[in-house]
């Protein structure tokens, strides 16, 4: 019991980053917002604005944007001070190790492997549709047996589908590509990432404004098809009215799915390692990219439901969509070609940061080090670690549909959440006295509030993502307890500690 809730002292944690086994610090606030709105702009609004409008929210995906940013500004701030206070590989890992325990950051970690890995396959699965969709235009086709997942899932039966293909063959190679420049070196893939993003924020700007010119207000109505509500609790609806399949649907049910898409803020702490002066320059990449990104997310998204009645929205590419329905295949052109870049700089953030927590892990003994803890020589790179999630990433988005691994990434997202927001309130009480060159305001006012409203989020997600969640970490305890407990940096520091008072207590005998 005292190992599985040892907290791994903030000293130890501080030591890390001045190892010989540390990454390189190579970023500053410009690289570090840049991997923040890389990480954001890109699914929320290419992929999921189209799945929550049709599925779930209607033309009130407005507020579903905001109800998520709501709840993502209360986390970025905790995020923010953690980051300035302890800059290590390892994001809401690490925090839950210094302040609730091993046992608490085995679970977050294995939580946040669910979140990075599976927002990857999922985020790989939009970019074959928006890829499949551009070229198109060009005259060119996959074949239907390498065009998508084998199965789907129908929101209208509650059931999958099969699909008849075999496999997704663009999301597949996409990952090859990703993994490979990952591998290469830090400030290479932040460099490919910043003018990806300069290229998306145009393509964006595009949107708004040809798409104005086109929307008829008549769509918005009605403006909340499915209700202001939309929250369940295991499957049972408790405010709201449910959808054809039993889940439910409302404003509150699509800002669950789109919560998603602001996942990106989250990555920026994972690379707090990376950062020249993380103390500073984290939590500006943070705050920043998160309001930016949230501004445009509103934007578009109210422009796209009024281009668009929200039931003929196109799910797998709707902003580009929206532009061919309209008749203007030159912006759907240039929409896909955008979204192609957006998405693929999202894949590489998503990638980036699910490395890093292995790292982290590794450091600790809880997985493998030789494997998930080996820094290349010369690229400065976990590559192994890289190359697993590769692999893993490479068979969810070649086989698994977009509606599956979307809410499985956002329960495991929002629990993450919950556990930063909370560890910020318990590290204030246990260590006051720690440099905070970043404070949350009004603590604990707003990681409570953070806490509330991701709990509510999580409990608008249909019934059979709080089963996948638990099962993901039931297998997660049992290889804890079966090697992590045993490999522990800690549980090796707790031996010696007892062998000490052992030997004491002799010698004073």
């Amino acid at each position: 019991m005292k190992q599985l809730f040892a907290k791994k002292p903030l000293k130890v944690l501080l030591d890390e980053v001045v190892s010989e086994n540390r990454l390189r610090r190579v970023l500053g606030p410009v690289a570090l917002t840049s991997l923040g709105v890389g990480a954001i702009i890109g699914t929320g609004i290419f992929v999921l604005s189209g799945v929550a409008a049709h599925d779930k929210s209607g033309p009130a995906i407005v507020l579903s944007f905001i109800v998520s940013g709501f709840a993502c500004v209360f986390a970025a701030l905790c995020y923010a001070e953690f980051a300035s206070m302890v800059p290590v590989a390892g994001s809401a890992y690490t925090y839950a190790y210094a302040t609730l325990g091993e046992l608490f950051a085995w679970i977050i970690g294995w939580d946040l492997i669910l979140e990075y890995a599976v927002a990857s396959a999922t985020v790989a699965h939009g970019w074959s549709h928006y890829f499949q969709d551009f070229i198109s235009i060009l005259g060119f086709k996959f074949g239907h047996a390498i065009s998508n997942a084998p199965f789907d899932f129908n929101p209208d039966t509650g059931l999958l589908h099969v699909t008849g293909s075999v496999l997704d063959l663009p999301a597949i190679l996409i990952t090859i590509i990703i993994t490979a420049i990952l591998v290469k070196g830090i400030k290479e893939s932040a460099g490919f990432n910043a003018g990806i993003v300069i290229l998306k924020l145009g393509i964006v700007f595009l949107v708004l404004i040809v798409g104005a010119f086109y929307i008829n207000p008549a769509n918005w109505h009605p403006f909340a098809p499915f209700g202001l509500s939309g929250l369940s609790f295991f499957g049972r609806t408790v405010w709201g009215q449910a959808g054809p399949g039993g889940s439910p649907v409302g404003v509150l049910a699509g800002a669950a799915i789109i919560f998603f898409a602001y996942i990106g803020f989250d990555s920026v702490s994972t690379h707090s390692e990376e950062a020249k002066n993380p103390k500073r320059d984290v939590p500006i990449g943070i705050i920043t990219s998160l309001v930016l990104c949230t501004v445009l997310y509103i934007a578009v998204s109210g422009v796209l439901t009024g281009m668009v009645p929200y039931n003929k929205i196109d799910i797998d590419a709707p902003v580009s969509n929206a532009f061919k329905q309209i008749g203007l295949p030159w912006a759907q052109f240039l929409v896909s070609l955008g979204a192609i870049a957006g998405i693929t700089s999202v894949l590489l953030v998503m990638m980036l940061s699910q490395a890093r927590i292995f790292l982290a892990m590794a450091r600790d003994g809880l997985i493998p080090t030789k494997f998930f803890g080996d820094v290349h020589e010369k690229f400065r790179t976990p590559w192994k670690a890289t190359i697993l999630t590769g692999v893993f990433v490479l068979l969810l988005g070649g086989f698994l549909p977009l509606r599956v691994l979307a809410d499985l990434v956002n329960i495991g997202t929002l629990f993450a959440f919950v556990i930063v927001c909370a560890a910020v309130m318990i590290m204030r009480k246990t260590h006051p006295e720690a440099e905070r060159p970043f404070r949350a305001p009004f603590v604990p006012v707003v990681p409570i509030l953070g806490i509330i409203i991701c709990v509510l989020l999580m409990c608008s997600l249909p019934e059979e993502n709080w089963y996948r969640l638990i099962g993901w970490l039931i297998i997660g305890l049992v290889i804890y307890f079966f090697y992590g407990r045993k490999h522990s940096i800690m549980h090796r520091i707790l031996n010696e500690k007892d062998n000490d008072s052992s030997r004491a207590k002799k010698t004073a005998q």
